[in-house]
């Protein structure tokens, strides 16, 4: 039960910041590049909760936010979904209670979503690579989440321990070898 209920939890955090992203964070932009919210959920999800979760809840994510958005069904979704199986692998391998570490895997999720971003455009599109718009586009998103990522960390930290604590059972060895 405790399960479902911060599954149900996630979803509404997912549309609230849908909410926030397209009306709230339109207004501090620069040059039209706002943070993505998305990407720090779906790592804070792979991160403490684990179990596939991450994974899952990126592809349902990635899917409503195609279609919110409009864009090509199914881009988020599987970069998404990648984000969230790589913080899965990152649970075991690192302390969560570091922030350097977490900042810089808020770096590699936000590069990774947008350069997968950027090549679906170039292959859809037959646009031009352009490396500097590209790389100013990257740069300004990384500084946005890593602020965002800075601020709200206090409360990632909160909710994700007590997630790890619904989803990961703790168990006790009988037997010592």
């Amino acid at each position: 039960m405790k399960k479902a209920i911060a599954i149900i939890s996630l979803i509404i955090a997912f549309f609230v910041i849908y909410f926030l992203q397209t009306n709230f964070f339109t207004w501090f932009t620069i040059g039209g590049i706002m943070p993505n919210l998305f990407i720090i959920l779906v790592l804070f999800i792979g991160l403490f909760i684990g179990k596939k979760v991450g994974f899952i809840l990126g592809i349902v994510f990635g899917i409503i936010l195609d279609f919110l958005l409009g864009q090509a069904v199914g881009v988020s979704a599987f970069l998404l979904a990648v984000i969230g199986l790589i913080a899965e692998y990152l649970d075991r391998s690192f302390s969560k209670d570091s922030r350097i570490m977490l900042m810089m895997i808020v770096i590699a999720g936000t590069a990774l979503f947008e350069v997968g971003h950027y090549i679906f455009k170039i292959l859809k599109y037959g646009a031009i690579f352009e490396f500097v718009p590209f790389l100013k586009i990257l740069i300004i998103e990384i500084i946005f989440n890593l602020i965002l990522t800075i601020i709200l960390y206090p409360l990632i930290q909160k909710t994700g321990n007590k997630l790890e604590d619904i989803f990961k059972s703790k168990k006790i060895l009988s037997r010592y070898y």
